[in-house]
């Protein structure tokens, strides 16, 4: 009888595991090319420093048996770590700072549903960055080093994670009332999201707009807004696409129905995505209030690539290449 290992993990094996080597050393090379510097921290955290990055948003994924008195989880990712260690380390140093990392992460995930629960991250934090100078940067380097590795077709959907809600609230919908469209939102779910907004009761105007903007993508639509509100919403996405290079704004695909994965984004978000996958290869944004919660007064903006995803749309693309 074979044993067992826990749903949602995997044994890698060595012709893999040389695989995703030579794929880590492409991204860390470009890291470090940028200026960032590699950092590791603890697979533990205590669960007070991780509920930090904002309670149910981003909730702890598998508690830990440590020493009496000790409460202790799995990090869910490396930005709330990388918080920790420059608001503790670096609290004096100047501003911005540049982390990297490859390392582990954890998530909770359901018995059986095919999602891994333990995955490898390579990614960056560049904190104490303003946010739009900042989200150029990062995805400037992001794609950079995406091409390091060899992949060729990804394009990013950049959004901003307060658009909607500020969209929202100014169709006099309170707090309670669009938990409901925001959840659905996150969800990617548009029939769902049409029946939270049905059931708000609101004009057939203010429902239109609430419905069809989280659908619109492409950057034609940063042209004519449909009201003033929104025009002014599109403001940091006009300035983002502005400050890229044409190398890497022609990646770039304006998408108002981006919402973040995690709860501490608070700007501008984005997502890359490639032909061969029906998920998102990496993730990152703005965040502005996190580095705060551990006494650290300044923003940041970081993203997280999954390398088993690159590597499967690596291997989809090498696989098309060959089949032409």
């Amino acid at each position: 009888m074979n044993a067992r290992i826990p749903s949602g993990t995997r044994d890698v094996l060595p012709e893999e595991r040389a695989e995703l080597r030579r794929i880590e050393a492409a991204l860390l090379a470009r890291f470090i090319d940028a200026g960032y510097g590699e950092v590791s921290t603890p697979t533990v955290e205590y669960q007070e420093t991780l509920q930090r990055a904002g309670g149910a948003a981003t909730p702890v994924s598998y508690r830990v048996l440590g020493q009496p008195g000790e409460d202790l989880a799995l990090r869910s990712d490396m930005t709330v770590p990388i918080a920790r260690v420059a608001s503790s380390r670096y609290r004096d140093a100047k501003l911005p700072l540049r982390f990297c990392y490859v390392a582990p992460a954890y998530r909770a995930v359901a018995q059986h549903s095919g999602q891994p629960r333990e995955f490898l991250q390579a990614g960056i934090e560049l904190v104490g960055a303003e946010p739009v100078s900042g989200a150029a940067e990062a995805l400037t380097v992001l794609c950079r080093a995406l091409e390091a590795t060899g992949l060729q077709n990804f394009f990013v959907g950049i959004g901003d994670a307060t658009l909607f809600p500020a969209l929202v609230a100014s169709c006099g919908v309170n707090q309670n009332d669009s938990a409901g469209l925001l959840r659905e939102l996150g969800n990617r779910d548009f029939v769902a999201l049409d029946r939270e907004i049905a059931a708000l009761g609101l004009s057939s105007e203010q429902s239109e707009l609430l419905a069809q903007v989280p659908r619109m993508r492409g950057t034609e639509l940063l042209g004519e807004p449909l009201n003033e509100a929104l025009g002014q919403a599109l403001e940091p996405l006009r300035t983002l696409l502005n400050a890229l290079e044409p190398g890497v704004a022609t990646r770039m695909i304006p998408d108002l129905g981006r919402s973040p994965r995690m709860g501490y984004y608070s700007g501008l978000v984005f997502e890359v995505y490639d032909p061969e996958l029906g998920e998102p290869i990496a993730s990152g944004g703005y965040y502005g209030e996190l580095l705060g919660r551990f006494g650290l007064q300044t923003g940041g903006v970081g993203f997280a690539i999954d390398l088993d995803l690159l590597h499967a749309a690596l291997a989809g693309e090498e696989r098309g290449e060959t089949g032409r």
